[in-house]
């Protein structure tokens, strides 16, 4: 990257939140038909795949998602319509429960989880061993991307060539805390809405996954954490989880060539 390039924002765009905002509610891209698989786990759960087909050796472009996002989100959708034209490869791996089905196994997903991207890119490279393998982690998947590069250090150079991560919480405390400051509450409220709305499926199938009146009456992302994500993948409390999860103190063991994007 050139040390000098700089972002320069439209005159009507300069904040970082009308930014923010503006992406998922107004931004457009060309319209892309996806193939979808169906990938098992592991452990025996079930997770979506949506493929941007190309040409035999075109290189391959792997695509985890943010919180409460999916292959839909309006930053993938675009990925995939620039990658069609490029004449690349896509994979957007849908985390457990996200891309319009149900998993089969009372979990979900979480920031920390880089065992889950580990079988996934094992899963990709078994796929397409000799084409150019490159993967990008939005948000929340940008953090576990990171976590698992600093995990496995110079092994994940048999899975990729380089990757990317966009805006990704690396420290889950300080994000956490960060986003109960009373000029971020629409951030806080949102991402609660779309979470509740992404477990209530879980309610009716799995009564004894969590505490569900408690995770319903969450008022803050903390609370979600401590009474549904927490428990559920293992943890003691939220703060265990954002604790055991964060990417940031992994980042300098990281091998392969990465680009932090903020």
């Amino acid at each position: 990257m050139n040390p000098s390039c700089a972002f320069c924002p439209p005159w009507w765009s300069r904040g970082g939140d009308f930014q923010t905002i503006w992406a998922p509610f107004f931004a457009r891209s060309d319209p892309v038909d996806f193939r979808r698989e169906i990938w098992e786990t592991p452990d025996g759960d079930r997770v979506a795949v949506d493929w941007v087909d190309a040409s035999a050796n075109a290189p391959v472009v792997i695509l985890f998602h943010g919180l409460a996002s999916s292959s839909r989100g309006h930053y993938a959708r675009s990925l995939a319509a620039g990658l069609r034209r490029r004449g690349w490869a896509g994979c957007f791996i849908n985390f457990r429960g996200c891309g319009g089905i149900d998993n089969l196994l009372p979990r979900g997903y979480h920031a920390g989880d880089s065992a889950e991207i580990r079988w996934m890119l094992e899963r990709a490279t078994a796929l397409f061993p000799r084409r150019p393998r490159y993967v990008v982690g939005v948000s929340l998947g940008g953090n576990a991307l990171l976590k698992y590069l600093g995990e496995v250090g110079d092994e994940a150079r048999k899975n990729l060539e380089r990757a990317a991560a966009v805006c990704a919480p690396i420290d889950l405390v300080a994000t956490a805390e960060y986003l109960q400051s009373s000029h971020l509450r629409f951030y806080n409220r949102y991402f609660l809405q779309k979470m509740k709305t992404s477990v209530r499926r879980y309610e009716a199938r799995y009564p004894d996954m969590a505490d569900w009146p408690r995770v319903f009456s969450a008022k803050s992302v903390y609370d979600f954490d401590e009474y549904f994500t927490a428990p559920v993948h293992g943890f003691s409390g939220a703060r265990h989880l954002w604790e055991e999860g964060s990417a940031a103190p992994l980042l300098s063991h990281i091998n392969v060539p990465t680009l932090l994007l903020n």
